[in-house]
């Protein structure tokens, strides 16, 4: 049963980022009695060694925004003491350093895990539901379909990742009646997501090389590199429905696994362009080659029901793609 957000109150962290801002924006346009506070860094123009951004979030994302923001580092105590002055129903945990390619341990662990204790302490003092994002990222290079309770991460983010599952289900058993929920989001590619810079989906960033008529280049053997990409949509769907959930771990994706050479040709054919494909060596050891993710528990768990196919995200998509080149 889907729960109503009217007239409740409701955190989002990370609400100025991809995922955070769509899911803010859908709360407000169809519950507008709900009280949405933001919690975001904001971007500040610092890079990580590997030259993308430390942060992503963008206030371009929340022009139309009517709620209230707090701009503060989830990595800050004393940021996060600000969020003690509200009391919430509901927490959706987006903020994190998802960047696959930090390999700063200690950076990811204290930004991501530590800062995590303080949302399950809060949703438990609240009596809210936590609803956080997990990522498929905890699988590694395991053969597909993935499944829950087999994980094999192979970075830091993903190793972090698995580390909050972990937490959550600790704090859901010594809280039985609290709901905590951790959603492994797969491939989520759509709108607000251009402010990502590099780490944006290889659909948009494919998309915005065949408008500039340049060669869309992929990894050698792209025909044989499977992801489950999930269109933003759809990912705020299951955001929404899970809040009725038990407390756990689902799959968000599509559950269809699709190659990088099946994004490049839907991409030409709405475009009616048929450029050719430059191919090069990935230069990544720790690259998973095929991720689909097993939908079972989401199924089970809430309805989830993706409705969108590849072709169909793109499509939608596409008007996106071309306003932000």
């Amino acid at each position: 049963m889907e729960v109503s957000f009217n007239p409740k109150s409701v955190l989002i962290t990370g609400g100025a980022g991809f995922i955070g801002s769509n899911l803010a924006m859908h709360i407000q346009e169809n519950f507008p009695e709900c009280e949405i506070v933001i919690f975001d860094k904001f971007n500040n123009f610092k890079k990580y060694s590997n030259g993308n951004y430390l942060s992503l979030g963008n206030f371009k994302n929340l022009n139309n925004f009517k709620g209230k923001i707090i701009c503060g580092d989830i990595g800050s105590t004393n940021d996060l003491s600000v969020l003690n002055n509200y009391k919430f129903d509901f927490i959706f945990h987006q903020a994190a350093i998802s960047d696959t390619r930090v390999y700063d341990q200690e950076l990811i662990m204290r930004t991501n895990i530590n800062s995590f204790y303080f949302f399950l302490d809060k949703a438990v003092e609240d009596k809210s539901s936590l609803i956080y994002a997990s990522s498929a990222a905890t699988y590694g290079s395991l053969k597909a379909p993935n499944t829950i309770g087999n994980e094999l991460p192979e970075n830091p983010y993903g190793f972090s990742k698995l580390a909050m599952d972990k937490i959550a289900a600790t704090y859901a058993k010594k809280f039985p009646n609290l709901r905590i929920i951790g959603l492994r989001f797969f491939n989520v590619y759509g709108r607000g997501e251009f402010f990502k810079g590099k780490t944006s989906s290889m659909i948009i960033q494919l998309g915005h090389q065949i408008l500039r008529g340049e060669n869309p280049r992929l990894f050698e053997n792209s025909d044989s590199i499977y992801r489950d990409f999930v269109y933003i949509n759809d990912v705020v769907s299951a955001n929404i429905k899970c809040c009725s959930a038990k407390s756990g771990i689902y799959n968000v994706g599509s559950g269809i696994a699709r190659s990088f050479k099946d994004v490049v040709d839907i991409l030409q054919n709405e475009l009616s362009t048929s450029l050719e494909i430059e191919y090069f060596q990935n230069p990544y050891l720790d690259y998973q080659n095929h991720t689909c993710a097993d939908l079972s528990l989401s199924v089970d768990g809430f309805g989830y029901d993706p409705k969108y196919s590849l072709e169909a995200g793109i499509k939608d998509y596409l008007p996106y793609i071309i306003e932000t080149l």
